[in-house]
C-alpha cells in the first residue's frame, strides 16, 4: 500500500516539476492542514501561519524545477513552511523591537463542561504554557513543536531540521526542562 502511494507521489511529483497546477494541487492539499497546525504552533496565530503556509507553497510552486524527485514532498513542504515561520518571527522580533504594534493572540477555546473557576485557571495555564513556548529559542521552540506537539519521530524532525536525531532528542529534552523550571507543576 505505502509502495503504491510513494509511486503516485513520484507520479505527482513529475507533473508538478513539469508544470502541470492541477498535479501540485492534487500533491498539496491533503498536506495542507499538517503544515497549516504546525505553523499555527510556532506562530501563534492563524492569519499569520496562513500566510506563512501559502508562502510555502509558492515557494514550492516557483522552485518545482528544483525539486528532488526521489524523496518524499512532505518533508520539503515542511521545511519550507519552517523556514517562511523563521521569516515571520524575524520580521515580528523587529517590529517588536522598534515598537510596531503585533497581532494579538488567538481566542482560546473553552471547554463547556467544566466550573468558571477550573476554566478560568486552565485557560491562564494555558497562555502561561503558550507564552512559555513561544520564549524558547527558536531552535529549542522548533524541535518541540514537530517532536512533542506535532507528534513526528526525531529522525523525521532530525531531517527537517538538517541535524542529528540526537540533537532534536536533546533540544526537546532541554525545552522540556525549561517548561518545567517556568510552569507550575500542578500538583
Amino acid at each position: 500500500m505505502q509502495e503504491r502511494h510513494d509511486s503516485q507521489e513520484r507520479e505527482l511529483v513529475a507533473r508538478v516539476v513539469a508544470g502541470d497546477r492541477r498535479a501540485f494541487t492534487q500533491l498539496v492539499e491533503p498536506l495542507v492542514p499538517r503544515l497549516l497546525a504546525t505553523a499555527l504552533r510556532l506562530l501563534g496565530t492563524r492569519d499569520e501561519a496562513e500566510d506563512a503556509v501559502q508562502n510555502a507553497l509558492a515557494s514550492a510552486w516557483i522552485a518545482r524545477s528544483r525539486i528532488d524527485r526521489s524523496r518524499s514532498f512532505l518533508p520539503l513542504l515542511t521545511t519550507i513552511t519552517l523556514n517562511k515561520c523563521r521569516d515571520k518571527l524575524r520580521r515580528r522580533k523587529a517590529a517588536d523591537f522598534l515598537g510596531f504594534g503585533r497581532a494579538s493572540m488567538p481566542e482560546l477555546a473553552s471547554d463547556p463542561a467544566p466550573s468558571p473557576e477550573t476554566e478560568a485557571v486552565d485557560r491562564q495555564l494555558l497562555e502561561q504554557t503558550r507564552s512559555e513556548i513561544r520564549r524558547l529559542p527558536l531552535r529549542l521552540r522548533e524541535a518541540l513543536i514537530l517532536v512533542a506537539i506535532d507528534g513526528r519521530s526525531q529522525s523525521e524532525a532530525a531531517e527537517l531540521l538538517g541535524i542529528s536525531a540526537k540533537a532534536v532528542e536533546a533540544l526537546v529534552y532541554r525545552a522540556r526542562k525549561i517548561l518545567r523550571e517556568k510552569l507550575p507543576s500542578g500538583e
